[in-house]
């Protein structure tokens, strides 16, 4: 609500505007109401470190599972597509994206461990 009201004057919103006082009269920030478990932060520095990692190795899949694995984790435009939407896209059954996922996933596994002592 806060947002809305501020659209007419279309400037800038700082996390640190005070937005209200919540019931025992204290004053709260967007960046109070919004919220951000710091566990929540490093997890998607994991995540993205990860999809890099991954990102690096596809020249080791063939074609297929270049294609799968780019568009299920949104590597590298961030665009990320349901396993039926591939199939879709790519005229296979969700079933067979779903192998060919776990293949590719298996194969980058298997080379991380082979050359970096993972697992």
């Amino acid at each position: 609500m806060y947002l809305r009201s501020n659209k007419k004057r279309r400037k800038d919103v700082s996390l640190e505007d005070p937005v209200g006082s919540d019931r025992e009269g204290n004053e709260m920030t967007l960046s109070d109401l919004l919220g951000s478990d710091p566990d929540d932060v490093v997890d998607t520095v994991d995540l993205t470190w990860e999809k890099q990692k991954m990102y690096e190795k596809l020249p080791l899949l063939a074609e297929r599972e270049r294609q799968v694995l780019c568009k299920r984790y949104g590597l590298p435009d961030g665009e990320e597509y349901t396993q039926r939407e591939i199939a879709q896209e790519l005229g296979i059954s969700r079933s067979y994206v779903s192998r060919i996922e776990r293949k590719a996933l298996d194969k980058l596994y298997q080379h991380m461990k082979a050359n970096n002592g993972v697992g």
